[in-house]
C-alpha cells in the first residue's frame, strides 16, 4: 500500500529526512576506531576553547600621568616606595581655593577641601604631533589630549611602533566619568560654541580618537561607572581578548578635574576629608580627597605575547564585575556584593582565596566605607588564614587621592610595579586602626610601612578592588609574570645603531637628552636592547638622528652633544620628507667581490643572515675534500678555495641573498632589484622568480660548470666608453670580447689571459686604467660554450614566476622580458 500524499510521517514506517537524522546516519556508519578519533578531536577542540575563554591576560605596557610628578611608572614607583604624599593644594590655574573654600561643608556654594590629587601642566599639549589642528584643541577636553598621548606612550613601552597598528584588531577600553570641560565650554555662552564642541568633549571620543589617530579596528569603548570605571574597561579588554574579538587591547582610564561644581556636590554629601587626605583604614578616616590622572595598559593573550617575544610586565588571571542592586542607599557600599564580585574574580582565574598575598582596596579612606570592605575582604579571603599569617591591604588613594574613573587602573599599576620591584610600598597616613573594623577577627592587614615580597615557590598574587557610586563594582586578580628568558642570547654585535626621530628640533634634541639619561642611570637598559627597542618600538618622525656606537657610554657622549646641538663622530643627522618614503634599489655584485672570511661578522652577529647561510651550508653540503660552504667562507683551512669558481658562485649567492634578507627584517624593503652577472640570480630570487633552494641549486650548478672549463681566462673592468674598448679590442678579437658595459665608462672584458693583459698594456699607454679581476675564467666570452648545454638542461628544471619586484635584467638593458618570466634560454644566454 502507498503512502498518501499528505499523510503524516507517522502514518509511515520511514523517519523524516532531517540535519539530525542525517547525521545520525553518518555515524552509524564510521567505524569503532573512526568514532574514537572523532571524538578526541572533539574533547580537544573543547578544551582548547575552554582555555581560551580563561588564558591569562599579559600586561606588556604601562602609561600614566599621577600626581606628585608620577609621569612615567619609573618616577610612580619611586613616589610609592619613599612614601611621597602627592596630594597638594588646590592649583590656581583650576579656580581660585580661597574664593571657594569654606570649612562648613553646608555652606552654599562652597567646598570644604582645599587639597586634592593635582596634576602639572595639563593645559600643555602637541596638537600637530597627532594632527589634530589647533582650533579643534582648544575644543578638546584635556582628558582626550592625555589619552592620546599616554596610550601612545604605552605602546612604546611594550616596544610596540603606535603607527604599526594600523588596520589592526586593537580595542580600546576606557573609563571616563568627568564632564567638567563640558561644563566650562557651556559657560562660555551659547554663541562660543563651536564645531569641535560635540567631538571635544563626547566620552563615546575618549576612546573612539584613540582608534581613529592610530587606525585601530578593534573596539573602542568609553564606559562610565563611575569609580570603578576603569577596572571595568579592563574586565571588557579581558573578555575581547579572550573571545579573539581584540589582538591586542589599550585598556585604562583618565580623571581630571576642571572646574569646582563636583567638589561642592561631594562636600554638600559629606564625603570629602576636610584635609584632603585618604586616611584609608584609620581611625581618623572621615572622607576621601579627589585626585586626577590617567593610566593606560597594554595588553595581550599571554600565547601571543610569548609568541612575540613581548616583555611581560604581569598577568591578569581573573577578572569580575557585579552590581551592589538594592542596597541600604544608591551609593552605599553592598558589603555581600563587594564579597561576591571577589568569589566570582577567584572563578575566572580558577584559584583559590589563600593563592592571594596582597589586596590593592578601594580603600577611599570613609567611616562607612572601610569597615564594609575589610569584612568583605576577611569573608572571600580569609577562609584557612590565619592571624599571623594574613591578607595584606593597602590603598594608593594615600599617596595620589582617589582619581575616580581613574582610580583602577591606578591600582593595578601599582601593583604590577610592585610584582616587579618585589616590594610592598608603604600605606600612608595610617597612624591607628580604625575602631569600627574588627581587627582581631579578621586575618587582614594593612601594609603600612611596606614590606619585602620577593619571588618564590609560591606564585605571587594580588587582587585589586574598585566600587563605583553608581553601584557597580570590579575586582581584578593579577599575578606575576612568568620567569624572564633570555631569547637574545650574548650580544655579538661590533657596532649598534640607534635611531631618534621626532616631529621638531627641539623635540628631537630633548629627546637625545632622555636617551642619554636613561643609558647612563644606575641601572641602564643593555645599549643592544636600547637600539633595537628604539629602532622597531617606536615609530619615527621627519627630523631623524642615529647613533652608530660600539658601547653606552660612547652613544651617551654622541646623544649628550646632539642634545646641546653639538658634533660629534658617531651622530648621523638628517630629515626626512612627509609622504616621500624614498625607493630602495637592491644592487647585487657579481663575481670578484668574494675574500676570505667574508660576513663573518654578519654570520656571528646576526641571527637572520646566520640562518641563511646555515641553510645554504646544509643544502651544498661536503665535496670530495670534505669541504662545506661555511668552512670554505670562515675557516682558515678554507684558504683561498673561496676564489674558486665552485665556491665563489654559491658563496656570493648565500652571503648576497642573506643580506637583502637582513634589510628587509629590519623593514627596508627594495622598490626594485638589479644584479650584475651572478648577482642577478639572487636579484631574481629576491623578486620571487623562484625561492631560495631553488636559486641555490642554479647557482651551484652554474659556479660547478664554469669551474670545470679549462683555465687560462680571465676578465678586466676598463674605464673608457664601449666604442673605445671595442676599437682596441680589433686585432685580438678571437681571444677576447665584451663581456658587459656596465655604464658610460665602465666596460668589462673576458677572454684568455695573454689577451687581457695584451688590452691592458694597449691601454695604458693610452693613459685609460684597467684592473684584473680575482676571476679565473673568461665568464660571458665564447670560452664558456662547454657549459651551455648542461647549464639549459638544470635551468629547465626549475619553475620560474614573474617577478613581484622590478627587475633590471641585464640580457635587455634593464626592460621587462617578453612573457614576464625569465626561462632556461635565458640563463643559458646569460
Amino acid at each position: 500500500m502507498t503512502k498518501s500524499i499528505g499523510s503524516s510521517p507517522s502514518a509511515s514506517n520511514e523517519r523524516p529526512e532531517t540535519p539530525m537524522s542525517d547525521f545520525l546516519d553518518r555515524l552509524a556508519n564510521l567505524s569503532a576506531k573512526r568514532l574514537a578519533l572523532l571524538a578526541a578531536q572533539q574533547h580537544d577542540e573543547i578544551e582548547a576553547t575552554r582555555q581560551r575563554a580563561c588564558e591569562p591576560i599579559a600586561i606588556i605596557g604601562v602609561g600614566c600621568r599621577f600626581p606628585g610628578g608620577a609621569d612615567d611608572p619609573a618616577r610612580f614607583w619611586s613616589m610609592l616606595e619613599q612614601g611621597v604624599d602627592g596630594v597638594c593644594e588646590v592649583p590656581a590655574d583650576r579656580w581660585s581655593i580661597d574664593a571657594w573654600f569654606d570649612p562648613d561643608p553646608d555652606r552654599p556654594g562652597r567646598m570644604s577641601a582645599r587639597a586634592g590629587g593635582f596634576l602639572s601642566g595639563v593645559d600643555q599639549f602637541d596638537p600637530a604631533f597627532f594632527g589634530i589642528a589647533p582650533r579643534e584643541a582648544l575644543s578638546m577636553d584635556p582628558q582626550q589630549r592625555m589619552l592620546l598621548e599616554v596610550s601612545w606612550e604605552a605602546l612604546e613601552r611594550a616596544g610596540i611602533a603606535p603607527d604599526s597598528l594600523h588596520g589592526s584588531a586593537t580595542g580600546v577600553f576606557v573609563g571616563i566619568c568627568n564632564s567638567d570641560h563640558f561644563h566650562r565650554l557651556l559657560q562660555r555662552g551659547s554663541e562660543s560654541i563651536d564645531a569641535y564642541l560635540a567631538s571635544g568633549s563626547a566620552h563615546s571620543v575618549a576612546a573612539g580618537r584613540i582608534s581613529y589617530t592610530l587606525g585601530l579596528q578593534g573596539p573602542a569603548l568609553s564606559i562610565d561607572t563611575a569609580c570603578s570605571s576603569s577596572l571595568v574597561a579592563l574586565h571588557q579588554a579581558c573578555r575581547s581578548l579572550r573571545s579573539g574579538e581584540s589582538s591586542l587591547a589599550l585598556a585604562g582610564g583618565v580623571n581630571l578635574m576642571s572646574s569646582p561644581e563636583t567638589t561642592i556636590a561631594l562636600s554638600k554629601a559629606h564625603m570629602l576629608a576636610p584635609d584632603g587626605r585618604c586616611k584609608t583604614f584609620d581611625a581618623t578616616a572621615d572622607g576621601f580627597s579627589r585626585g586626577e590622572g590617567c593610566g593606560m595598559l597594554v595588553l595581550k593573550r599571554l600565547g601571543d605575547a610569548q609568541a612575540s617575544g613581548d616583555r611581560i610586565l604581569a598577568l591578569i588571571r581573573g577578572s569580575a564585575v557585579n552590581q551592589d542592586g538594592r542596597s541600604g542607599g544608591l551609593t552605599v557600599p553592598n558589603g555581600p556584593a563587594q564579597e561576591a564580585v571577589i568569589r566570582a574574580a577567584l572563578k575566572d582565574g580558577g584559584l583559590s582565596a589563600d593563592a592571594i598575598d596582597y589586596v590593592e582596596a578601594h580603600g577611599t579612606g570613609t567611616s562607612l566605607g572601610d569597615p564594609i570592605e575589610v569584612k568583605a575582604l576577611a569573608g572571600a579571603y580569609g577562609a584557612g588564614r590565619r592571624i599571623d599569617d594574613p591578607l595584606w591591604v593597602g590603598s594608593v588613594k594615600t599617596n595620589i587621592g582617589h582619581l575616580e574613573s581613574a582610580a583602577g587602573v591606578a591600582g593595578v599599576i601599582k601593583v604590577v610595579l610592585a610584582l616587579q620591584q618585589e616590594q610592598l610600598p608603604p600605606h600612608l597616613h595610617f597612624r591607628e586602626p580604625s575602631p569600627h573594623i574588627d581587627w582581631e577577627r579578621y586575618p587582614v592587614r594593612v601594609a603600612a610601612q611596606g614590606r619585602p615580597w620577593p619571588r618564590g615557590s609560591r606564585l605571587r598574587r594580588a587582587g585589586v578592588s574598585s566600587f563605583g557610586f553608581s553601584g557597580t563594582n570590579a575586582h581584578l586578580i593579577l599575578e606575576e609574570a612568568p620567569a624572564g628568558v633570555d631569547v637574545a642570547g650574548p650580544d655579538r654585535r661590533s657596532m649598534h645603531c640607534l635611531p631618534l626621530s621626532a616631529r621638531s628640533g627641539p623635540a628631537l634634541a630633548a629627546l637625545c637628552d632622555a636617551a642619554a639619561g636613561a643609558l647612563s642611570a644606575e641601572c641602564p637598559p643593555r645599549f643592544a636592547d636600547a637600539a633595537g627597542t628604539f629602532g622597531a618600538g617606536r615609530a619615527h618622525f621627519t627630523e631623524r638622528l642615529a647613533v652608530v656606537a660600539t658601547d653606552a657610554a660612547v652613544a651617551t657622549e654622541a646623544l649628550t652633544a646632539a642634545a646641546a646641538g653639538r658634533e660629534h663622530a658617531s651622530l648621523h643627522r638628517g630629515t626626512a620628507v612627509p609622504g616621500s618614503a624614498p625607493e630602495v634599489v637592491f644592487l647585487f655584485t657579481g663575481q670578484g667581490a668574494q675574500y676570505p672570511g667574508m660576513a663573518r661578522a654578519l654570520y656571528d652577529g646576526t641571527a637572520v643572515f646566520r640562518d641563511i647561510v646555515d641553510q645554504a651550508d646544509r643544502q651544498l653540503g661536503a665535496d670530495a675534500d670534505g669541504l662545506t660552504l661555511k668552512r670554505v667562507l670562515f675557516d682558515a683551512d678554507g684558504g683561498t678555495r673561496i676564489h674558486e669558481t665552485r665556491w665563489t658562485q654559491p658563496a656570493l649567492f648565500a652571503v648576497e641573498y642573506g643580506l637583502a634578507r637582513l634589510w628587509m627584517s629590519w623593514g627596508i624593503e627594495p622598490a626594485a632589484v638589479i644584479g650584475h652577472s651572478v648577482g642577478e640570480y639572487v636579484a631574481a630570487c629576491v623578486a620571487g622568480v623562484f625561492d631560495f633552494k631553488a636559486g641555490l641549486d642554479l647557482v651551484a650548478e652554474r659556479g660547478r660548470l664554469m669551474g670545470a672549463l679549462p683555465p687560462g681566462g680571465a676578465m678586466a673592468a676598463v674605464f673608457a666608453g664601449e666604442d673605445v674598448i671595442a676599437a682596441a679590442i680589433g686585432p685580438l678579437a678571437d681571444r677576447l670580447s665584451i663581456a658587459a658595459v656596465n655604464g658610460p665608462d665602465n666596460v668589462v672584458v673576458s677572454g684568455s689571459q695573454d689577451a687581457v693583459d695584451a688590452l691592458l698594456a694597449i691601454l695604458a699607454a693610452r693613459d685609460i686604467q684597467g684592473q684584473r679581476l680575482f676571476i679565473s675564467i673568461a665568464a660571458h666570452s665564447p670560452l664558456v660554450v662547454p657549459a651551455l648545454e648542461p647549464m639549459r638542461l638544470c635551468a629547465s628544471r626549475v619553475a620560474m614566476a614573474a617577478p613581484r619586484l622590478p627587475v633590471a635584467w641585464n640580457l635587455t638593458g634593464g626592460k621587462p622580458l617578453v612573457g614576464g618570466a625569465p626561462d632556461a634560454d635565458y640563463w643559458t644566454r646569460h
